[in-house]
């Protein structure tokens, strides 16, 4: 649920990081990591990055994603157009074991028509589009008087959610945020519950209530995890919310007519995960997940969020599978489904996988949109650093690299860090991305052919050193390491808000320490 420059050079990849910061952390007695200099893959992480540098057809399969497939929201009749598409492409590039992995959503949802105009003081229309798995307005529309709510004192505007019957609700940010930012998210979910039921007609306002990013754009998506509200919300272009701010601040009292229509299941609806495997050829029972997730929104072709991820994943698979290179352990190739309704894909793989995931290294996942990989988060496993910063560190020269252990929870390496596992990010220059995310922006031409070359790249290197490595790259943290883990890097009240927090008071005794968390 997340957010570009570099040119494709012939050659070998160099990426350089600092070792200086890493070196202090080594006590006397113990030997810097081994690197793929050291270790003997290096060879094999040539010859693949030749194959993914010179032979990739990666930009391909985004324009076949974009351009045949288009925007594919999970749960419809696009989505499983898609995972078809995923499947057949995994056969092509000569994958094991490919195959989809079904499992459920709590209910289905199809975008209809959202139209809107100002009626007074002036007549013009507005540039709307509904937020997903959000209701409608009564047929042929309704209009009514505009007032504004600060979602920065969202609390107390849930207590006087009646002033808001026949009212057009628009959210604001004034002042000072009194809770975090997924508080905030949290908390707004519990205001949009109210405010149906009070009678609002419509709400103006995107993901957490905030304003788009301007060019005339708005950028949809769902509201909470698995959340779905009967009362319309929609996201309005900055310009136009712009207009409506200063009439109230004025003293003007706008008035305004929607027109939303939507369509939900009655139901549950059926979704799947698509899967392939290079089957490892000494430990085939011991895994690396490397993947992006298949579903997107649906203004565009859903290019950068995730045509991009599933690209650069089937472009890493290409790239070793032509390389002719085998690792020892098993990488297995999924594109998640479900990824924008709450990483339900991710969540769902690892409940189905719980039986081997003592024999998971962890998963590796890009979903920051179409910019040049810049860095990547290990997950929370600070263990981990040193050992890939060796491996940054001997790649050749395409930019500088930073390795950190943080956390990413907005995409699907999330699941597997809460099962104790590295959920390894890449992350990626953004500027761009803002603009194109969730958005009629998010087409094939945002993404640069260069750039999603050298990412799926480097996602092959990356995965084929993990899985290759003569010793076993992680093992999973018992789950007491790991709910204090996720306090220490600030987790814990949004998986909380959201009802995802699995341990219990486990990790408390951390929490005394840093109460922040």
């Amino acid at each position: 649920m997340r957010r570009v420059f570099v040119a494709l050079a012939l050659g070998l990849a160099v990426i350089t990081a600092s070792l200086s910061v890493a070196a202090l952390q080594l006590r006397a007695d113990e030997k810097p990591p081994k690197g793929p200099d050291e270790d003997g893959t290096k060879p094999a992480l040539v010859r693949i990055a030749g194959e993914g540098l010179l032979n990739s057809h990666a930009f391909g399969f985004l324009t076949e994603l974009s351009d045949d497939v288009g925007g594919r929201v999970t749960g419809t009749p696009a989505d499983r157009k898609a995972e078809e598409w995923g499947a057949a492409k995994m056969k092509s590039i000569g994958l094991e074991n490919v195959h989809t992995e079904k499992y459920t959503i709590w209910r289905g949802w199809t975008r209809g028509t959202a139209d809107g105009e100002i009626v007074a003081p002036v007549r013009r229309k507005l540039h709307v589009d509904a937020m997903g798995w959000t209701g409608s307005t009564p047929a042929g529309g309704a209009e009514g008087e505009v007032v504004s709510v600060n979602m920065f004192d969202i609390e107390k505007e849930i207590k006087n959610v009646a002033r808001l019957k026949g009212k057009i609700v628009l959210v604001t940010a004034k002042g000072k945020p009194t809770q975090n930012e997924m508080n905030l998210f949290a908390l707004f979910g519990d205001f949009l519950k109210a405010a149906g039921p009070a009678g609002a007609i419509a709400i103006i306002g995107g993901q957490g209530g905030g304003k788009s990013t301007g060019m005339n754009l708005t950028h949809t998506g769902i509201l909470g995890f698995n959340a779905d509200f009967a009362v319309p919300v929609l996201s309005m272009t900055a310009e136009d919310q712009g207009q409506l701010e200063r009439f109230i601040e004025r003293g003007t009292t706008p008035r305004v007519r929607f027109n939303v229509q939507n369509t939900f299941t009655n139901g549950p609806v059926e979704t799947a995960n698509v899967v392939g495997e290079i089957r490892g050829r000494e430990h085939p029972e011991e895994i690396l997940v490397v993947g992006g997730h298949l579903d997107s929104w649906d203004l565009a072709e859903g290019t950068t969020d995730n045509g991009s991820g599933t690209a650069t994943t089937l472009g890493a698979a290409e790239a070793i599978m032509h390389s002719g290179q085998r690792p020892r352990r098993t990488i297995r190739f999924v594109l998640f489904t479900g990824e924008e309704q709450g990483l339900d894909g991710s969540f769902a793989y690892v409940k189905q996988h719980k039986a081997e995931l003592a024999n998971h290294l962890g998963d590796l996942v890009l979903d920051d949109g179409q910019g040049p990989v810049k860095g990547f988060q290990l997950g929370g496993r600070d263990d981990l650093v040193l050992s890939f910063e060796a491996f940054v560190h001997t790649l050749s020269n395409f930019h500088t690299l930073q390795v950190d252990d943080k956390v990413e929870s907005g995409t699907d390496t999330l699941p597997f860090s809460m099962a104790g596992l590295p959920g390894i990010n890449m992350v990626q220059e953004t500027t761009e991305y803002t603009y194109t995310h969730h958005s009629a922006a998010d087409s094939l031409e945002a993404q640069k052919a260069d750039v999603l070359t050298h990412n799926a790249t480097l996602m092959a290197l990356a995965a084929f050193w993990i899985a290759d490595r003569p010793e076993r790259f992680a093992l999973p943290w018992p789950t007491e390491r790991t709910a204090k883990m996720l306090r220490a890097q600030h987790e814990y009240e949004e998986l909380k808000a959201f009802n995802l927090w699995p341990f219990g008071d486990q990790g408390a005794a951390d929490k005394k320490d840093n109460p922040q968390n």
